[in-house]
């Protein structure tokens, strides 16, 4: 495997960072994951758009321009003989001190990985998946926003660790108003009577990029999609659930907390936008030549 770091594809083995990286001491830096379908990656300039984003919103300068990160993405893919993968692509504050201050950094850290993934197993996209609710609240936005996709995911990590405890591989997140958040890697959403519903921005989440090419889909086909508050009842007594995401694409949910939704099983509209979504993907995207 070839990884693009510090402006060079190396071998896997001699792809380091140094032990100063604040990116390593501290989480300080932002991160992308992007999905390959059909020999093109999907949404590039969007997630590319939120890189910058995120970037900006920690003061972290990105030494390279969107036109330059776009082609070393689809450099690493090729050099990887990627057709259908995923990409993590990072960006550190760069070497820096044992302390805090990251104006003592003097370059950031580009780090492009381009390998295979399989978040959930494929049964489970035919079946329906059961989660949980967990005790771990979200992040409250004037903390650490969940809109900047930095790399601190210790909140998503412990509330992952919640649900692999209680026996399933997902977990639904509440903010500190007690309503619905996302799941640790997911975003969510609710059917109820052919009306599709999802948490908003300010109800602390990471704005998704799937998340915002399924509103854009369902609206396209007729569906009705708000953005509004969600309690947990509204996730017990809806007709479906379904999440999504980069890595989980669009996933069914059957029962959350021992709920059974609906039929027990994913439903119409459920099984609808994930057909739409994958016939997007292996059509759309950045060429990797």
């Amino acid at each position: 495997m070839k990884i693009y770091i510090s402006g060079k594809l190396v071998a896997q083995r001699d792809a380091k960072v140094s032990v100063f990286d604040h990116g390593l001491l501290y989480g300080d830096g932002v991160f992308e994951g992007i999905r390959a379908y059909n020999g093109r990656v999907f949404m590039l300039d969007r997630h590319i758009d939120r890189l910058f984003e995120s970037a900006k919103a920690i003061a972290l300068e990105i030494p390279m321009t969107k036109e330059g990160l776009t082609r070393a993405v689809v450099r690493t893919c090729k050099a990887n003989s990627i057709k259908n993968g995923y990409i993590r692509l990072v960006v550190t504050r760069g070497v820096g001190t044992l302390g805090l201050n990251p104006y003592l950094c003097k370059k950031g850290e580009i780090i492009i990985i381009a390998d295979k993934i399989q978040l959930y197993p494929k049964k489970l996209y035919e079946d329906g998946m059961a989660i949980v609710t967990v005790g771990t609240v979200r992040n409250h936005p004037e903390a650490l926003n969940p809109r900047i996709k930095s790399l601190n995911y210790l909140n998503n990590i412990l509330a992952k660790i919640e649900a692999i405890n209680s026996g399933v591989l997902e977990a639904v997140m509440l903010n500190v108003h007690g309503n619905v958040a996302e799941a640790t890697g997911d975003n969510i959403f609710v059917v109820k009577d052919s009306l599709i519903r999802t948490p908003p921005p300010d109800a602390g989440i990471l704005k998704g990029i799937t998340r915002d090419v399924v509103i854009e889909l369902a609206r396209d086909h007729g569906y009705e999609v708000r953005e509004e508050t969600l309690s947990r009842y509204d996730l017990y007594n809806a007709d479906e659930v379904f999440l999504t995401g980069t890595a989980a694409e669009v996933i069914g949910v059957i029962d959350i907390d021992r709920r059974p939704i609906g039929e027990g099983k994913p439903g119409r509209v459920t099984r609808y936008l994930a057909g739409e979504f994958h016939k997007l993907a292996v059509t759309s995207g950045e060429p990797i030549q």
